[in-house]
């Protein structure tokens, strides 16, 4: 069996790799320093095109930059 890709569905899958992985890898860093374990399994397991990493960083933002040391769990 032989698959003929084009070069131009090649490109697209790439981006939407690059896509997935930036948004899962920027949410489940984020739950690790969180120490959220629940979310970051659920961010590890399931593949949405980016749009659960995407709804986990938009609802656990920080407010300032640096607020979880200022919690006193460094």
């Amino acid at each position: 069996m032989s698959y003929d890709l084009s070069t131009g569905w090649t490109i697209v899958l790439i981006i939407g790799v690059v896509w997935e992985l930036i948004w899962k890898g920027m949410a489940m860093w984020r739950a690790a320093r969180l120490e959220q374990p629940a979310w970051f399994m659920l961010l590890l397991l399931i593949s949405t095109a980016g749009i659960l990493p995407i709804i986990y960083l938009l609802s656990h933002h920080e407010y300032r930059h640096g607020s979880v040391a200022s919690r006193g769990t460094a």
